[in-house]
Order: structure tokens, then sequence, then C-alpha cells
């Protein structure tokens, strides 16, 4: 991990252009080869960024980010305030709760529950930056990544949005899509979710425990 504070300018040319005037602004690289350009607001979202994989050309004064697509995010430096490197070693990911491990389970021995047709290939199928709960394979030919919570959030896209960013970098796995599930799918994560491809699915724990009969809704 290298984070570096600078003035800086910023281009992005690729589907479209834009540019970020200088100004002082965080510069975060990650060792999977993402550069990310972030103000000192907006949380966790960064103004721009270059998803791995990526190639990045270090200059004095110049930063340029490349990726397989053709796409370019280059840096201008005028000053550097700050820097700091440090090895942050393997990432264990998120640990689930028990209630998330037990539908996880359940899940996986029923994937029929969250899509009809759906069956298991494997569960926490390696990403890279850490497992997807489920990976199954639709009725329609399509590879589906399952992520599970028990609270479907923003942060939870995201997440899978990751996860899909790197599963798809598997020629093996053509076509993707993804699939949120969780007893509660809050309104900003739909949304989201849609804007992103990925479906939603909410389960009842209880009826999956054999409880109560209920049928998911998947949008």
């Amino acid at each position: 991990m290298r984070l570096v504070i600078a003035t800086c300018s910023v281009v992005y040319e690729g589907r479209l252009a834009a540019r970020l005037p200088p100004a002082t602004r965080l510069l975060l690289v990650k060792a999977d080869g993402s550069v990310s350009v972030h103000a000192d607001d907006r949380a966790y979202k960064p103004l721009n960024w270059m998803s791995p994989p990526c190639t990045v050309e270090f200059g004095d004064d110049r930063w340029i980010v490349r990726n397989r697509k053709g796409e370019t995010l280059t840096i201008e430096i005028s000053e550097i305030h700050a820097e700091i490197a440090h090895d942050l070693g393997p990432e264990p990911g998120l640990e689930k709760d028990g209630v998330e491990l037990e539908i996880q389970a359940l899940l996986a021995g029923n994937p029929g529950t969250i899509e009809e047709g759906l069956t298991l290939i494997s569960r926490e199928r390696e990403t890279g930056i850490g497992p997807v709960d489920l990976l199954c394979h639709g009725a329609d030919g399509t590879f589906v990544a399952v992520e599970i919570k028990r609270r479907g959030e923003i942060d939870g896209v995201e997440q899978l949005t990751r996860y899909l960013e790197l599963l798809r970098q598997d020629p093996r796995l053509h076509p993707l899509r993804g699939i949120l599930a969780a007893q509660k799918v809050t309104p900003q994560a739909r949304s989201l979710a849609q804007t992103r491809g990925i479906g939603w699915v909410e389960v009842d724990y209880d009826a999956l425990r054999g409880l109560e009969p209920s049928i998911p809704t998947l949008f």
C-alpha cells in the first residue's frame, strides 16, 4: 500500500474525457495495481480510479495508469507533501457472523431458493481480495456469483461489484452476473444494484430452516 498526499491534476481518457484541476489530494496505490484519487470528503468514494489489472508508469512529476481497455489516468504532480508505503500483508476478508454462515450453508444446499434453476458450483470461491460466498450456474447458462448478508446495504453491493470485476478476468466464467442475497435489502442497495446490473433477493431465514414457507422475490 502506498499513500501519497500531493498537489496534482488528473486527466482521464477512455469512454469519456474528464479532468480534475490542480488541488491537494490523496493518491492511493494498492498491491493489486489499482490507483485511486481521493478528496477530503465523499466518504470512501474516490474522485477517480483505475481498477486492476492495470499498469502504472511512475515518474517524478507524472503517473500514467493504463488498463487493458486502453483507458488512461494521467496524474500530473506539482508537489508531494507526504508519502508512506507499507505492506499490509494478506487480507483474511470479512468474517461472517453465525447467522450469515448458516444462511450461506442453507442456500448452498438449496440454491434454487435464490433463483429457480440455480445450481451450486462451489462455496467460498476465491477472487484475490476475498471469497465470494457462492458460485453457481444459472438455468439461462450464465455463471452467477452470490454474496450473502444478513442485511443487504450499499457496502454489500460494492463488495460484490469488486468480486465480479475480478472473477470476470477468468475466461471460463463468461457470462457472469451477480446476486446479493440478504434477509433485508435496503432501498439504497436496491438502487445501486440496479445501476450495476446486479440482482438482489430477500430470503426468509425461518423458511430456510423449514419453520415457515416463504418465496423470495428476485429483481
